[in-house]
């Protein structure tokens, strides 16, 4: 993707992000307290990041009552709520890196994800606004999340006052 390119992107994730994602999203966005679902979706680290992050959540006991077993899903979306990727788990019994898609965790507490900052087809993503989706038995939670690659100049306008 060109300079030019790249910065319009920047700029129109950072116009079109405020605007709220909620109704196309048809659940709560950028909320990351409370265990109103039964889960929490922390905020990535580091953020801004380059090239990967790690994404903290907890699993409230509420969502192991009766012997039920939630369904865990990490999608990542760019700006147009596009997706881009899924994150993968970090020691989960499935093994060190299987996509977080409806997988099932068997114990409540502190879990941890990760993405490596590449899209679905393994090429790494611009610098830009990403969006970050748990979704824990079919209710959702979003935040947003900073990608800043270093390699990716930004031109720089100057402006001449004709005064």
């Amino acid at each position: 993707m060109g300079r030019t390119a790249s910065v319009v992107l920047v700029l129109l994730s950072a116009i079109l992000l405020p605007l709220g994602l909620s109704a196309q999203q048809g659940e709560e966005t950028g909320t990351r307290e409370g265990s109103d679902h039964g889960f929490e979706l922390r905020q990535n680290y580091p953020n801004p990041f380059n090239p990967e992050t790690w994404i903290p959540f907890e699993l409230h006991d509420e969502l192991f009552e009766d012997g039920q077993i939630p369904r865990v899903t990490i999608r990542i979306y760019n700006a147009l709520i596009q997706p881009v990727a899924t994150a993968t788990a970090l020691n989960h019994p499935a093994g060190e890196g299987t996509p977080i898609l409806d997988l099932e965790y068997m114990t409540p507490g502190g879990h941890e994800a990760h993405w490596d900052g590449r899209d679905r087809s393994g090429a790494p993503v611009a610098s830009g606004v990403y969006l970050l989706e748990m979704s824990v038995n079919g209710r959702s939670r979003m935040i947003r999340m900073y990608m800043s690659r270093g390699d990716e100049a930004v031109e720089e306008v100057t402006v001449q006052s004709t005064m």
